[in-house]
């Protein structure tokens, strides 16, 4: 397969154009069983690629891209996926490290299109070398970043038709729940804090998952706190911080069974609100860390625990 690299002259991260074949001569045209024609030119994190036939042996490195693959359509076409690709329940898990992968252990799957995270980029050159096309992903800063790279893998994927339309579920439920928990805070907005792990570290709306608050009607406590703006939207928060804040929800979004328990332990969170009103809600780990088609069950679980604390 034939691989080719264009730089753009502006790269903005974490935006994701799809884009036709260029002009001049073209292959014949494979028609790909799942829609859509090749050659194909998409723009990943990197710059441009140019997949000449429909890939039918996907590795994926990155647990979203996984996800997303399967809900375009693509599952079929993948053979292996990384250690932490746990989600769908048909996914091909193996032993491949996303964080720290192997070129060769990559290439024993014999793959004709490998996605990485772009922590992982630097992987992509070697590939590249052995002629395996790579596609580099940015981590999603808002919901449109998210179906980009849906409709991106589609069309890389030859899916483009079936991958529109899951893109476009998922933002019509996502912009559904937003209508429907915004109605129902009416003139209220709870104020939340999401805490990324133990040591409080938080998120603030510049983050994906801030802007799942910001998209439902919530106040984030982070956003005013000493520090965010130079934090790269993560801040650390102190306790007195929090219990000044009093804020009416805090969601945990680490493992373990014991977090929400030591958390409503801390020195004075006992005044705190959403821990006298029971406004606690831990996250399942993954689908508060990923981007990909379950934002929609993620956007939920916070639309729930929103319009409880409000009554509605």
């Amino acid at each position: 397969m034939r691989i080719a690299r264009l730089a753009p002259a502006v790269l903005l991260p974490a935006v994701l154009v799809l884009t036709g074949c260029g002009g001049g001569e073209q292959p014949a045209e494979d028609k790909a069983e799942g829609g859509g024609a090749f050659p194909v030119t998409v723009t990943d994190a990197r710059g441009e690629v140019t997949l000449d036939a429909r890939p039918e042996r996907i590795v994926s490195l990155s647990p979203t891209s996984t996800e997303m693959l399967f809900a375009v359509g693509a599952g079929e076409q993948v053979a292996a996926v990384d250690e932490y690709s746990n989600y769908p329940e048909e996914a091909p898990t193996t032993d491949l490290s996303g964080f720290t992968p192997n070129v060769e252990a990559i290439a024993e799957e014999d793959p004709d299109l490998v996605i990485l995270a772009r922590d992982a980029e630097k992987t992509a050159d070697q590939l590249e070398k052995i002629d395996v096309p790579v596609l580099v992903l940015d981590a999603a800063q808002t919901f449109d970043d998210t179906y980009a790279q849906m409709r991106l893998l589609g069309e890389a994927t030859g899916n483009a038709e079936e991958a529109d339309t899951a893109a476009g579920e998922v933002e019509e439920d996502i912009e559904k729940i937003a209508a429907e928990t915004k109605e129902g805070l009416g003139d209220e907005s709870p104020t939340v804090y999401h805490e990324v792990d133990e040591g409080m570290y938080s998120a603030t709306s510049d983050t994906f998952i801030g802007q799942v608050y910001s998209e439902l009607g919530l106040t984030n406590i982070a956003d005013q706190a000493e520090g965010a703006a130079e934090s790269g939207g993560y801040p650390q928060l102190s306790p007195e911080f929090v219990v000044e804040e009093n804020p009416d929800l805090i969601f945990v979004a680490y493992p373990g069974a014991d977090a929400v328990s030591e958390l409503k332990k801390r020195d004075a969170f006992d005044t705190v609100t959403a821990v006298k009103e029971d406004g606690v809600v831990q996250f399942d780990e993954d689908i508060a860390s990923r981007w990909g088609p379950r934002i929609v069950d993620l956007a939920q679980s916070v639309s729930d625990a929103a319009l409880a604390a409000q009554g509605s």
